[in-house]
C-alpha cells in the first residue's frame, strides 16, 4: 500500500505544477497526495519557501525536495 503524502507548494509556482504532473501517474495508481499551500502558514513559508515543491510522507515525515523524477519518487515511496 502506498503511503499518504503531502506536496508542499504554492499558487503560481511553475516548478510545483511540473511536480504535480510528475506525480499524476502515481496518483492514478492509488497514491493519495494532499496539496498544501505554504502561504497558509508562516512557519511553512519559512521552512519550505526556498525548497518548494517538496513531497512529504505523512507516515515517516521523510521529505523529497525538488527536483525529482518518477524513479526517485518510486524509491521514496518504498
Amino acid at each position: 500500500m502506498l503511503p499518504e503524502c503531502q506536496l508542499f507548494s504554492t499558487l503560481g509556482c511553475h516548478l510545483c505544477e511540473v511536480a504535480e504532473a510528475e506525480l499524476m501517474p502515481f496518483v492514478e495508481h492509488g497514491l493519495l497526495v494532499e496539496l498544501v499551500d505554504i502561504a497558509d502558514r508562516d512557519d511553512w513559508v519559512e521552512r519550505y519557501g526556498l525548497r518548494i515543491p517538496v513531497l512529504h510522507r505523512c507516515d515517516s515525515g521523510a521529505e523529497l525536495d525538488w527536483p525529482f523524477d518518477a524513479d526517485q519518487v518510486a524509491r521514496f515511496l518504498l
